[in-house]
């Protein structure tokens, strides 16, 4: 793997340069005062697993170079460098993960040890592959109906736990697709192509049917979880739906108030009449309502008052790293407050650290699910991965939280 180092200043260059290697990167580095002389580079050497690149650059400057970047479909670490304020280098790094580039983080100037040190620990940095600018996958309406009817979709779960003690109160179900031509296919490459063509509530049926006979199992094994669903575009603008996911739960035998339904807020923008129709009937039928990505969308506090939820799920661009970032930390603290104000309970996603966790903790945040806590995973790997878990979850609960569960 070789490190490409951007920046106008040659004197920048040969210190990060020298810093890199002081912190134990010892891979070939190439470095360029020139942003267009840095993309004619990554054009054609495909060995570039991480870039570190400076945002205040002439002719250039930092945002267009990660537009190139995204053009080139370059799959390797980013790292950006730059003298401007804290708020400036976090929205260049939002737009660089909303663009799918694998950010490792931002570093002021002048860049210290310590700070490149942290920036390196958040994630290896990614070998960029041989095929990265390979497209993504296309498929037909009829091969997702095939695949409906076929019995290929796959349930995968990811769980979630009780902060304060550690306890596994509920598991998300998540589609996946079984091609097979191209293996385990993830629900961005057909979710949205369901929606256009009508084939998300044949799908949202099928996926259901499977949850509720998994749910059926643990609930006979003894464990006590909730199940949360996504919910499919125009489903809570679907007059019949309680009875619809009613039926279902009958015909598995799980009640109804181990159901959560997560609804996201960009679904509640339409027909706010029958919305609130659809999803007062669904909690009088004991079903737990969610409101999921909080934050991300444009009504939310319009949203929170008019509809029957109790449940607030924290969108995870607000809770990963929130412990190192100031403005995300005051993001997710308000969250929680209002949620508490208004008696909802809270669920953060996302994750992935131990400062985090720790963070959501000192909060009162109560529930949280993410990369730390488990990934997603197969219906049945769930069971082995409780018996991990009982063991693991001691090293992120203080005894005293243990001890107040039983």
């Amino acid at each position: 793997m070789k490190a490409l180092l951007v920046d106008d200043d040659p004197f920048i260059l040969k210190l990060l340069s020298l810093q890199l290697r002081t912190v134990g990167m010892h891979v070939e580095m190439i470095c360029h005062s020139s942003g267009q002389a840095a993309l004619d580079l990554l054009e054609h050497d495909r060995d570039i697993g991480i870039v570190f690149c400076d945002l205040q650059m002439p002719g250039m400057d930092g945002v267009e170079f990660v537009r190139h970047l995204v053009r080139l479909a370059y799959a390797g670490s980013l790292v950006l460098v730059s003298g401007e304020n804290p708020r400036t280098r976090q929205a260049v790094e939002q737009l660089a993960r909303a663009h799918g580039l694998h950010v490792l983080g931002t570093l002021g100037k002048p860049v210290t040890t310590e700070s490149l040190l942290q920036v390196l620990a958040t994630g290896n940095p990614a070998s960029p592959s041989p095929d990265s600018a390979t497209p993504a996958p296309r498929y037909t309406p009829a091969e997702l109906q095939r695949a409906i009817s076929q019995g290929e979709l796959r349930n995968h779960y990811q769980p979630k736990v009780e902060l304060a003690t550690g306890k596994v109160v509920g598991l998300e179900v998540l589609a996946r697709w079984q091609h097979p031509r191209d293996g385990l296919v993830m629900p961005c490459h057909f979710i949205p192509m369901s929606e256009k063509h009508g084939l998300v509530g044949p799908l949202s049926v099928e996926v259901t049917r499977k949850a509720l006979h998994d749910l059926r199992h643990w609930l006979d094994a003894g464990h006590r979880f909730d199940l949360a669903i996504n919910v499919p575009l125009g489903s809570v603008s679907s007059l019949d739906y309680p009875e619809i996911l009613l039926e279902q739960a009958h015909v598995a035998g799980v009640p109804m108030h181990h159901l959560v339904l997560e609804i996201t807020e960009t679904q509640l923008m339409d027909d706010p009449q029958v919305q609130l129709d659809v999803l007062s009937r669904l909690r009088l039928k004991q079903v737990k309502l969610s409101i999921d990505d909080f934050g991300t969308g444009y009504s939310s506090l319009a949203q929170l008052r008019d509809l029957p939820f109790d449940e607030l799920k924290i969108d995870r661009g607000f809770v990963h790293g929130a412990s190192h970032n100031a403005s995300l930390r005051a993001i997710l603290e308000a969250s929680l407050s209002l949620a508490r104000d208004m008696g909802l309970r809270t669920v953060a996603e996302g994750v992935e650290d131990r400062e985090d966790w720790d963070l959501l903790r000192a909060a009162g945040c109560d529930m949280v699910q993410g990369y730390l806590v488990a990934k997603p995973m197969r219906g049945d790997q769930v069971d082995g991965w409780l018996a991990e878990w009982e063991t693991r979850r001691s090293t992120l609960i203080p005894p005293a939280s243990e001890a107040r569960e039983h």
